[in-house]
């Protein structure tokens, strides 16, 4: 399966795109009100590592967080000495009594059964879940509205795409923390000191009704064929939504462009509307099994997930393309202004132990200690036999997405012209 990394490019230093709008379940654009009153949304930018490549990270388990809880007064660490810094975390997080989470929904890479698993875990810490649908953006819009606010419209962790993390360190807005784990996250996905890191990935596939469409595309020319008009979508919008912008860059990579030239992508969807198969709705599980989007170009964990939510209703296919094989990263941060650090940093405890991982694979998402818990055979069997062949995927840096993005969100009306929403 799928392992460890090439180092990644440096940040080129672009502002995540204003335009912040986009929604994770991609249900379409948030109501502006909900960042004015704190509600607050997210923006995936997904992504990032220059290919894939198959090797072990090195390294066991650290025995025990590698910083100390804080007190809730200061965010400093506490000097009471402890036999064991873990229950020392766990004792100052169930004092603090809460997590605030944002942008996370539950049939996300399977975020529905790790929230209730932190919870069964830690009973007495409560979760506060904002926003679930939101985008990546508003998650950092969310921290910067709450500065200094220990309200519940301040998030205490982010889940962001790899792009907003670098940058989200740069702005001061997130805090170091070293999980138990550490050492087993291979290094070119994290940030060195403890700022950022990779948490899962999945790769972009082809979601397909099948009661409206027989046969289903195997690569990205075949929905270019007169069978497929007025059915091929994305699940957000190219000008704000990361995923559907990815698709783009996706579809270029099988049509003549490259991990430095996202061009061929904005010319292949021109191609696809000219030819009246681009239907420009944004996509969600209502759309696809009504058939209003019966191929929908999203995350594989996201179509596999529904997939089996539809079962029974809709006969649901998920198909890797052929090539263009894209991948994407995501990554977990604690806010700098976290009103509950230590649930923060318990939660990430979580997240990165063979149990939170292990959850991620029920979700059909590939956790990012992936080699570790192959090697230590710490992964289930029938989670592994779930996983889908992505085989050849590659994963571009951040200097590689952040022109991507900025190509395709400036690019998309005058090259396609599709009005997505």
């Amino acid at each position: 399966m799928i392992g460890g990394y090439l180092a990644m490019a440096d940040p080129s230093g672009d502002q995540p795109t204003p335009r912040v709008r986009d929604t994770r379940s991609r249900t379409g654009y948030l109501e502006e009100k909900l960042i004015t009153t704190r509600t607050m949304p997210r923006l995936m930018v997904g992504g990032a590592i220059l290919a894939i490549v198959v090797a072990a990270c090195g390294g066991g388990a650290s025995a025990a967080p590698t910083t100390a809880p804080t007190t809730a007064a200061t965010d400093t660490p506490s000097t009471a000495p402890t036999a064991d810094p873990m229950q020392a975390l766990v004792d100052a997080a169930k004092a603090e009594g809460k997590l605030t989470t944002i942008a996370l929904p539950h049939d996300w890479c399977n975020y529905g059964g790790v929230i209730e698993g932190f919870k069964a875990k830690y009973p007495g810490i409560a979760v506060n879940e904002l926003a679930p649908d939101a985008g990546s953006g508003d998650e950092i819009e969310a921290i910067k509205a709450n500065q200094g606010s220990t309200g519940d419209a301040a998030p205490d962790v982010i889940d962001v795409g790899l792009a907003f993390g670098p940058q989200a360190k740069a702005d001061g807005l997130i805090q170091a923390y070293k999980v138990a784990t550490w050492d087993t996250i291979p290094d070119s996905a994290k940030d060195a000191e403890g700022f950022w890191y990779g948490d899962y990935y999945g790769v972009l596939s082809f979601e397909v009704n099948k009661s409206v469409v027989t046969n289903v595309p195997a690569d990205w020319a075949d929905l270019l064929k007169p069978d497929y008009k007025n059915q091929v979508a994305l699940p957000g919008d190219p000008r704000a939504s990361n995923q559907a912008i990815q698709a783009v860059f996706a579809s270029g990579l099988a049509n003549g462009g490259t991990l430095d030239n996202a061009q061929p992508g904005l010319d292949f969807f021109k191609k696809l509307n000219d030819a009246g198969n681009f239907v420009p709705t944004i996509a969600q599980a209502g759309t696809i099994d009504s058939g209003a989007t019966p191929i929908t170009i999203r995350w594989t964990y996201n179509a596999l997930a529904h997939r089996d939510a539809a079962a029974g209703t809709v006969e649901i296919d998920v198909h890797v393309p052929t090539s263009g094989r894209f991948a994407g990263v995501y990554v977990q941060a604690i806010s700098a202004y976290a009103p509950h650090p230590n649930a923060a940093k318990l939660w990430m405890e979580y997240l990165y132990s063979d149990e939170g991982q292990n959850l991620w694979l029920s979700g059909y998402c590939h956790p990012i200690r992936y080699e570790n818990l192959v090697a230590t055979n710490a992964v289930p069997a029938d989670q592994l036999a779930k996983l889908p062949d992505v085989a050849g995927a590659v994963f571009p840096s951040i200097d590689q997405l952040n022109a991507a993005k900025k190509l395709i969100t400036e690019g998309w009306d005058a090259t396609v012209g599709a009005d997505v929403k």
